[in-house]
């Protein structure tokens, strides 16, 4: 059967495909900007008689109306990294959250250890072959659409084909659903000039040639738009925001110095806007792989000068890094944070830098505090911390005893709560303050 006739064999309507999901299943949904909304609404339709239906995935933009109260006893949320759309339910205890290092999740669904019942991909149209591109989010979900037992792709003609290992043949999927859409778009948050001073001091510790990772949020974006003057950057990371964009247009970044994957910019993951998704569209630049790839921190560490940006909320005077939560409360999730750290420190040449404001609340809460709030998690070891940067400056940790880290962080604390710090330190020398 020619691929064509394959295709219009499996077209049907996102109600009847959504037939096939049965109560007590597990359900992937494709995160992201690449959320497959139509199928998810056909999902939602059928909650009245549906029950605890298991909903995974990583962050998604937009709507997340399934994790809703009136929904609770029909689906439930498993977040592998949490989201502004769904943290109130789990905050609530109608979502769950599973900490774990984002390279290691598609390792859940081919081991079989997390069996998916069925998967709801987002697609291109086929192209002259019959393969369909993931578009902005191969991440893990293509792995995810070649391990469950269902596959439905909703074929979005709105979505951008993207190069690389992000290709699903027309022939896997179970039912094909046609329905063009926007993508959701992930804008980035306001850049304050606490991030600018952040930035100032990151873009100084980066050399010419320099392959960049940077996270999600205002000071990795705030660090890409210091670095125009910069020559010969590369790309390696899980994700890549609009931030980017001027960067690689002006020629800085060209990927030419690269000792892996030279000329291309290597990346899991968009999150970002239309422009964004216009520039990756056909553009052979990019080269999209799954996160197990491009998180594996040995292939990280072979690139020369590997400098991995991450944000943290908050870290104590011995150097252990809280990122994924508010004390107890979950609050996004583990993700590649300590892949590209661990990357970075194997990288000749590398720097790998935790960032973060000196304080929180409006400046009433010192970010650094001489221990972790009670219930925080521990995403970052104080043995892998290297590089610490605020606004007031950059330290580097490796390799310093607990006091001499302590003295350390202090230094690039606020100077509002420097005395209360130090107080703290002078109560156990050691640098354990109690």
């Amino acid at each position: 059967m020619a691929w064509t006739d394959l295709y219009r064999s499996k077209l049907t309507t996102a109600d009847a495909a959504l037939a096939a999901v049965r109560s007590g299943q597990r359900v992937f949904l494709h995160q992201g900007c690449a959320k497959p909304d139509a199928l998810l609404d056909a999902l939602t339709r059928r909650a009245p008689e549906l029950r605890d239906i298991e909903i995974v995935h990583l962050a998604t933009a937009g709507q997340a109306d399934y994790t809703n109260a009136e929904f609770e006893g029909r689906f439930r949320h498993a977040a592998f990294f949490i989201a502004k759309n769904t943290r109130q339910a789990v905050r609530d205890g109608r979502a769950d959250y599973i900490p774990i290092f984002i390279r290691e999740i598609e390792g859940l669904f081919t081991s079989g250890a997390m069996p998916l019942d069925v998967a709801l991909i987002q697609c291109t149209p086929p192209d002259d072959y019959g393969y369909l591109s993931l578009g902005p989010s191969v991440d893990i979900a293509l792995t995810a659409a070649r391990c469950a037992r269902t596959l439905v792709v909703q074929v979005n003609d709105r979505m951008p084909r993207t190069m690389g290992n992000t290709f699903l043949h027309v022939s896997e999927p179970h039912a094909i659903v046609e329905h063009s859409q926007p993508l959701p778009e992930f804008p980035g948050g306001a850049i304050t000039d606490t991030h600018r001073a952040i930035a100032r001091h990151i873009a100084a510790m980066i050399p010419d040639g320099a392959t960049l990772q940077a996270g999600i949020g205002a000071i990795p974006d705030a660090v890409f738009a210091c670095l125009a003057n910069h020559k010969d950057l590369g790309i390696h990371t899980e994700m890549l925001s609009d931030s980017a964009l001027e960067l690689i247009a002006s020629g800085a970044v060209n990927n030419r110095r690269k000792t892996i994957h030279p000329d291309k910019a290597l990346l899991s993951f968009v999150l970002g806007t239309q422009p964004l998704f216009d520039f990756i569209h056909n553009n052979p630049i990019f080269e999209f792989r799954t996160i197990a790839y491009t998180n594996d921190p040995f292939l990280i560490g072979r690139n020369d000068s590997m400098v991995a940006i991450n944000a943290a909320l908050q870290i104590d005077l011995t150097g252990q890094v809280c990122s994924d939560s508010i004390g107890c409360v979950p609050y996004s999730g583990v993700g590649g944070q300590v892949d590209f750290i661990r990357g970075a420190a194997l990288s000749k040449g590398g720097v790998p830098i935790i960032a973060l404001p000196s304080t929180a609340k409006n400046g009433t809460v010192s970010r650094i505090a001489p221990a972790l709030t009670t219930g925080a998690g521990v995403v970052t070891t104080r043995a892998d911390v290297r590089w610490v940067v605020t606004e007031f400056g950059a330290v580097n940790l490796h390799g310093r005893n607990l006091r001499q880290r302590a003295e350390a962080l202090i230094s690039i604390a606020h100077p509002s709560f420097q005395a209360g710090l130090e107080h703290a330190l002078r109560r156990n020398p050691a640098g354990l303050p109690a």
